[in-house]
């Protein structure tokens, strides 16, 4: 069975706004020879959970994979760098935008359930939290953990997202891909050798258009939905809900916590313009308004120069930075 879902609307995806910018300049020619999807300087701030960023030069959201194709083959013609953007939940993007083509992929975003085997495929585009409790309600068990989680399939699958002791690893069986020359591939469990928020995908030139993933079935939905339901309330009395984030900033140095190593440095509440440490859970940083992509960059370096200080323990990012930060 296949069915289609309209997902939750980040608040300013509604009416992309075009905008201009000296250092991205285009050609009339280039307008007029771009496939009529492709966007040109439109803003990326209302397309990430932060709410910050600059516009992208070119920007596309392909509503099918044959679109999506034609997207890749027009950047890969005019030699553009290719950025991908789900739900923008894990992303920092500079103040100056993006140059090259950004593709969103939250209008791919098809389900197909597989009664007989507890399969799922779904499309990159997917909503993760969404997925999550679809799963739920057919009594399925393994994606429990997902539910909290504000990011979308192809995301999830690049980083190995995870919580309460689980993980993208534990219940992925493949995904399908594209390169960035347009050929296809089935990539298993095993080539993307995962480990803890990593995955050989990060950093490649391989676009997820789907993945398929192997449940449990326990023919008991309200005990998998009571499951879902307590992982959702745990993060929403832990976690900071009520400004915009990107989540988690960095990834636990293990046995160590961020969060913790955080709040012990004394930087809960820390301010830069108007990005704060959460003093509900130190590894969020929050926009309280007004925040640059320039301001929580800032404050993620400080905050990692301040905990190596103090600990010796070098915090990596687990949110992902892209564009040029002059500070």
């Amino acid at each position: 069975m296949t069915i289609s879902y309209d997902p939750p609307r980040l608040k300013s995806a509604c009416g992309l706004t075009p905008i201009a910018s000296e250092g991205m300049k285009l050609k009339a020619t280039e307008v007029a020879s771009q496939p009529s999807m492709i966007q040109a300087q439109v803003s990326l701030a209302g397309l990430t959970s932060f709410r910050v960023g600059g516009p992208a030069q070119w920007y596309a959201a392909p509503q099918s994979e044959s679109e999506l194709l034609t997207c890749l083959a027009w950047a890969n013609a005019k030699s553009l760098p290719i950025t991908v953007i789900g739900a923008g939940s894990n992303l920092l993007i500079s103040d100056e935008g993006l140059p090259g083509l950004a593709i969103g992929t939250r209008n791919l975003r098809s389900l197909e359930y597989d009664e007989r085997t507890a399969q799922l495929k779904a499309d990159a585009g997917v909503s993760l939290a969404y997925l999550a409790r679809q799963v739920a309600r057919r009594g399925w068990s393994g994606m429990e953990w997902a539910i909290g989680i504000p990011g979308t399939v192809g995301g999830a699958v690049v980083m190995n997202a995870g919580a309460h002791k689980s993980c993208m690893a534990d219940v992925l069986m493949d995904i399908q891909v594209i390169s960035g020359n347009g050929i296809h591939q089935t990539l298993t469990n095993a080539d993307l050798e995962y480990g803890y928020r990593s995955s050989i995908l990060q950093g490649s030139n391989y676009t997820v258009t789907q993945a398929r993933f192997q449940l449990k079935p326990t023919h008991d939905p309200q005990r998998v939905i009571a499951t879902t339901n307590t992982h959702l309330h745990q993060r929403h009395a832990t976690q900071p809900y009520h400004l915009p984030s990107c989540g988690s900033v960095f990834r636990n140095p293990e046995p160590e916590k961020a969060a913790r190593l955080i709040e012990k440095t004394g930087l809960k509440g820390y301010k830069i313009g108007d990005a704060q440490v959460s003093e509900l859970h130190a590894n969020f940083i929050l926009n309280c308004g007004n925040a640059k992509a320039s301001d929580i960059y800032q404050l993620i370096h400080t905050v990692q120069e301040q905990v190596a200080r103090r600990w010796s323990i070098q915090l990596r990012p687990e949110v992902k930075i892209l564009g040029n930060f002059n500070l």
